[in-house]
């Protein structure tokens, strides 16, 4: 029996643990990396992130691991294909949103040298580190989710609410919202 003392939210399920103990709020500063994260917090959208763990898989074959400049030139035969995966969440509004998510993606690039250097200078390039007793004490969203949100939007991206991105910044460890009993949260907290 595991008796490790994790977040609250990581549950008893292996796949919800595995990703809280390897990945959730390990500082991320690989751009493809980034893509996949933030296109999985799209495709999130009104579903449970245990849900979208179980079609990552998946959404790695069906969006060519992540490339960027691969899925920004996806055409609509490859939509309709896309939509008849039953791998990943069939949403139109979703599918579509990744290539012009990519396409937005590579503009970044193109400007700031990487995806990297403009998400992380929300943060001024390091992870905000929180001191959380609960869960319930985690915002869905915070003054720097509402930056990026706007900003990612006014760029052409979509499916970047706030609580999106808070919960992305979360993922790739832009903030650290592990609960100070969770073992995690000074291994992650060391890793700034």
């Amino acid at each position: 029996m595991d008796i490790t003392t994790r977040c609250a939210w990581a549950g008893n399920d292996p796949l919800y643990q595995a990703y809280h103990d390897r990945e959730w709020g390990v500082p991320v500063h690989d751009d493809r990396l980034l893509f996949e994260f933030l296109t999985l917090e799209g495709a999130q959208a009104g579903l449970s992130w245990i849900t979208i763990l179980r079609k990552r898989a998946a959404y790695q074959t069906a969006f060519a691991n992540f490339d960027p400049e691969v899925v920004a030139r996806f055409d609509e035969a490859k939509v309709a294909e896309l939509l008849g995966n039953p791998g990943i969440v069939r949403n139109r509004l979703k599918v579509a949103s990744t290539i012009t998510n990519a396409q937005a993606f590579l503009k970044v690039q193109e400007e700031f040298g990487s995806f990297d250097a403009y998400q992380w200078s929300f943060v001024d390039g390091s992870p905000i580190q929180n001191s959380w007793q609960s869960i319930r004490e985690v915002p869905a969203s915070t003054p720097v989710s509402d930056a990026m949100s706007k900003d990612l939007k006014k760029r052409g991206f979509r499916f970047v609410g706030t609580t999106i991105c808070y919960a992305h910044m979360q993922a790739i460890g832009m903030v650290n919202d592990h609960t100070v009993d969770c073992f995690r949260w000074q291994e992650v907290k060391e890793y700034s």
